[in-house]
């Protein structure tokens, strides 16, 4: 199982002149298709005197089940919002809004070279995004006898899983947070740990 995605690591803004016509490009995190929406009309509002706010979105894990959605915006079918997505598409990251701001220089750039500058402008602020690895994760609620808690902390340790809780009565109560393909082997191990006796529940 392939629990990884990837995401951009930080905001970028970039820009390009061509031929007199400024194209700035922001790529923007955005978790969920509202967010992303949300984020667009600010952009819109703070660039309401552009030509343009051609855009595209990803957002969704996992990526091939991800929502998307790219628009040209007034600039001719296929030059702006399919080169856009392209940059996207290719840097394999979700859960970003890429938005390329055209302020009109006079000059007509035909299709071509409207798609050249969209895509190079897209790209640019994409490579400046970088890119960070991401994991799925599942949560498990894990309840031990209190003589375990050492040998599980340590066993928590060895599989990279973090505490988000722990409560201490006669027993312990633990939250858990596990990479999603390494969820079942923990499991197994510890119930292994606690001779059977431990009580685990996946939390949703």
């Amino acid at each position: 199982m392939d629990d990884r995605y990837f995401t951009i690591a930080q905001r970028s803004q970039q820009e390009i002149k061509v031929k007199g016509s400024r194209f700035i490009a922001r790529t923007i995190p955005a978790g969920s298709v509202r967010d992303a929406e949300e984020q667009l009309a600010g952009i819109r509002r703070l660039e309401y005197a552009a030509t343009h706010n051609c855009f595209a979105y990803v957002v969704g894990v996992p990526v091939v089940k991800a929502d998307f959605k790219y628009s040209d915006d007034g600039e001719p079918n296929g030059t702006a919002g399919r080169p856009i997505y392209d940059v996207i598409a290719g840097s394999g990251v979700t859960n970003v809004l890429l938005v390329v701001t055209r302020y009109f220089g006079g000059t007509k750039l035909g299709t071509g070279g409207l798609a050249k500058a969209y895509g190079e402008a897209a790209g640019l602020a994409m490579h400046h995004s970088g890119v960070r690895e991401n994991f799925i994760t599942e949560r498990l609620q894990v309840e031990v006898a209190f003589p375990v808690y050492d040998s599980l902390v340590k066993t928590i340790h060895r599989f990279g899983a973090s505490q988000a809780q722990t409560d201490f009565t006669d027993r312990v109560s633990l939250l858990l947070d596990i990479r999603q393909s390494r969820t079942e082997q923990l499991i197994a191990e510890i119930l292994e740990l606690s001779k059977g006796k431990a009580k685990i529940e996946k939390v949703s």
